[in-house]
């Protein structure tokens, strides 16, 4: 049986002990988790294995949510928690995306599928806040931001998913100020539920005059039912769901096939600059996809805890007493996998909501020098989370099942459960190996290298201020060994023809370079603390990332440094 706690404890740690986050007052953050904290075990949670298991059903060209998710989204839309970090000025609570953030893991971790139906409408605010009309944010924005309808994201067609260029959707004027749109959309998250009275498509198409490839799309708003006069839904639009996808994990959500059939839409941004739009939906969609990694990775290790406590099997070697046998829990190679998914998730969650603290900062630093700072240095965090993280939550869930043995393998423990969920996070808003060329070949590079060194130089800093004290020796050492790898890797990818064999290696090594990063500042806090029981474990977990996981950069620089031409020359026809 799954269950979660929400770890508040730590989530306070991250936001206001190890990143400093004042904006939020820490009494008025800590009461906001603890009731995000009662929804997530005492409502969603309860739903996750039944969700599973019961799936969504398409009726009449209508999504059926499962059983009790209708009642659930209508508590966590008047609880406020849609709004919290929306524009004021549309009836969002104005809350920084850092704290955010954190609710969205206590959602993930009691409910992924549920979590599907509001990341994306928060990010569809974002886009429409920041390149829609005057009309169009005041037509759909504080419906959005209050949750009474829902945003999704309209990209992928069945001959194009990464590859953009190759989108056929068509867009044609009207007349009138809109547009008729025509095409199919695939993979197309939330894209039909009972849960909201209205859903808003942002829609890639191309115009009758678009240049060709990615230079001639453009985003267009399309409502499931068109606003009337009052901004009440009104008439129904000319989309419907052709098709549910039947999928691995994830299958209380709605994944749908959308066909849009002269479909009423609206402009969003400037003619062919329909990518740029859409990029501010999908890089705020790509921290919560890493968020989600993080969700996984803690319901994970709650779940495998809670039964190496309980579960009897054989004896440690250094038992004594006449037990037939002892707990899961004292086996040293369980407990290096419970560490193992312990660091990731803690450290998964403190670099979360360092990314987070920087989106927050670009939008409200007081000088242009501070903002560009925090854009850049989100820039370049933004793939590395998204990828870092859901890769390390699929290992945790991994981790998750081994520790349950056979038990974990079947559906009563619901630890499966977790491992299909978790690999969809891989996938979406563009596979890690997306993610990690658009590091090594595009972010790396960037402004003669200007983003990278925003990374370093806080690593770096910190190094220099702590590398003389004998206490934190064992967590400044590696990670000055690993800021070296990092460096050297860098050098060698500015090697074009490097890039590409070596990018995902080079995504991880750069990941584990901030995760050593948060573990050494975290280890610098717990220190002076180890009276107290969360102080002691964070410094003992921050040592095991130090000895037996950030070594890891040394290899995956060797790695590196062995170049692509074995995987270059190996012939075509062999495959």
């Amino acid at each position: 049986m799954q269950t979660y706690k929400a770890p508040v404890r730590d989530m306070m740690f991250a936001l206001h002990e190890l990143h400093g986050l004042d904006s939020v007052d820490p009494d008025l953050a800590e009461t906001i988790l603890n009731e995000a904290a009662k929804l997530a075990e005492q409502v969603l949670a309860p739903l996750n294995a039944s969700g599973d298991l019961e799936g969504c059903v398409l009726e009449n060209g209508v999504v059926r949510t499962p059983g009790g998710f209708r009642q659930a989204y209508r508590a966590f839309r008047e609880g406020g928690w849609q709004s919290l970090a929306g524009e004021v000025e549309y009836g969002g609570q104005g809350l920084p995306e850092s704290l955010n953030k954190l609710v969205e893991e206590m959602v993930c971790s009691a409910n992924l599928s549920f979590s599907l139906y509001s990341i994306l409408t928060h990010s569809a605010c974002s886009a429409i806040f920041h390149h829609g009309s005057p009309e169009l944010r005041a037509t759909y924005l504080a419906k959005l931001t209050e949750g009474v309808w829902s945003g999704t994201m309209c990209l992928t067609e069945a001959q194009c998913g990464t590859d953009l260029s190759l989108l056929r959707t068509r867009a044609r004027p009207a007349g009138d100020g809109s547009h008729r749109v025509t095409g199919t959309k695939i993979f197309i998250t939330s894209g039909e539920h009972d849960l909201t009275e209205n859903i808003i498509h942002l829609v890639l198409a191309r115009l009758p005059d678009a240049p060709a490839g990615v230079k001639g799309i453009s985003l267009f708003l399309v409502p499931k039912f068109i606003p009337d006069a009052a901004g009440r839904p009104g008439a129904r639009n000319g989309m419907y769901c052709s098709g549910l996808e039947h999928k691995l994990g994830i299958r209380a959500s709605a994944t749908c096939q959308l066909q849009f059939e002269e479909a009423t839409g609206w402009l969003v941004g400037e003619p062919h600059k329909g990518l740029r739009a859409m990029f501010t939906m999908m890089n705020g969609a790509r921290l919560s996809v890493g968020i989600e990694g993080v969700g996984i990775a803690e319901a994970a290790y709650q779940g495998a805890v809670a039964y190496a406590r309980d579960r009897l099997q054989g004896r440690a070697s250094e038992s004594t007493g006449d037990r037939a046998a002892d707990p899961l829990l004292v086996h040293a190679d369980v407990r290096r996998m419970l560490l193992t998914m312990r660091a990731h998730a803690e450290g998964g969650r403190a670099l979360g909501v360092w990314l987070a603290s920087q989106l927050d900062l670009a939008a409200t630093a007081p000088t242009p020098a501070a903002r560009e700072e925090a854009e850049d240095l989100a820039a370049v965090l933004t793939p590395v989370v998204k990828a870092l993280c859901t890769d390390l939550g699929f290992e945790a869930a991994s981790l998750g099942v081994q520790v349950y043995g056979g038990h974990g393998y079947i559906r009563d423990h619901g630890m499966e459960q977790y491992l299909r969920d978790a690999r969809i996070a891989m996938l979406y808003e563009g596979t890690n190996g997306v993610q990690a060329m658009d590091l090594a070949g595009r972010k790396l590079p960037a402004q003669g290298g200007r983003l990278l060194h925003r990374f370093i130089e806080p690593i770096a800093a910190f190094i220099e201020a702590n590398g003389a004290d004998p206490a934190l020796a064992a967590f400044v050492g590696p990670l000055g060994a690993a800021l070296e790898h990092l460096r050297d890797a860098s050098d060698r990818l500015r090697v074009p023809a490097e890039v590409g064999a070596a990018a995902s290696d080079y995504l991880r090594l750069f990941g584990l370079t901030a995760l050593g990063f948060m573990w050494a500042r975290a280890a610098a806090l717990a220190l002076p603390r180890q009276d107290d029981a969360f102080y002691r474990a964070k410094l003992r977990t921050a040592r095991f990332f130090m000895e037996r996981i950030l070594p890891q950069t040394g290899a995956l620089l060797a790695a590196i440094g062995a170049g692509g031409g074995v995987i270059e020359a190996f012939e075509d026809a062999a495959f």
